[in-house]
């Protein structure tokens, strides 16, 4: 049985990603700094912060995967890109093979194109979060060899905010924004975690970004 841990498993995506894995029939362990407010039966709940090694020692302790859905908002500002690379090379040196739920702010508005949160109407707020997504993105791609990893960027739309409803199918890109025939840009949060989860399951992204929408 694929094991999998997900850090910042009491968030949004990486509830998500933890009820789709349960149910998926995966052994998961969820990994965050507070208590979950819902739990999936047969999940291990644990507390820790991907900040301290201990922690992270004990998130890789015998996974076959480690999944960070985990954003650089609050107190993690500048602190997540450094936590995730230390997190990667120890993953490298573990042999377990790293997930890492980035924004769509680094992804390209059109081949070739600017960046969407390059955009007019990407929110300045949240433009520092998307930049150190980024930054997390440029570290993974220039790792060494032994790093068995993958980024998933989910659509312009995503988030507890606007969760929508569980469709059962989503489209696959890499490294350009996906947009319906009306120009939108969405997922909802079930079918965001059952596509990371048929990643893990069935891997066809290895050392690579793609992102995933309607």
């Amino acid at each position: 049985m694929t094991k999998v841990t997900v850090i910042g498993g009491s968030g949004y995506a990486g509830s998500h990603i933890v009820e789709a894995a349960a149910v998926r029939g995966l052994e998961v362990t969820s990994f965050s700094r507070g208590e979950a407010a819902e739990q999936v039966s047969g999940v291990d709940y644990q507390r820790g912060s991907l900040t301290e090694e201990a922690d992270r020692a004990r998130a890789l302790d015998g996974t076959d995967v480690v999944i960070v859905a985990a954003s650089p908002r609050g107190d993690m500002e500048g602190r997540l890109r450094p936590a995730i690379a230390e997190l990667a090379a120890e993953a490298a040196a573990a042999g377990v093979r790293l997930g890492v739920v980035g924004g769509a702010g680094s992804l390209q508005q059109s081949e070739g194109g600017p960046l969407v949160m390059d955009g007019p109407d990407f929110a300045e707020a949240v433009k520092p979060e998307a930049s150190e997504m980024g930054g997390v993105l440029e570290d993974l791609r220039a790792a060494p060899e032994g790093l068995d990893w993958f980024l998933v960027s989910p659509a312009a739309v995503f988030g507890a905010w606007a969760p929508g409803e569980y469709r059962g199918a989503y489209r696959v890109g890499g490294d350009v924004l996906l947009t319906d025939e009306n120009g939108e840009s969405t997922i909802s949060g079930a079918d965001f975690g059952v596509a990371v989860v048929d990643e893990i399951e069935t891997p066809k992204h290895r050392r690579t970004r793609f992102t995933v929408a309607y």
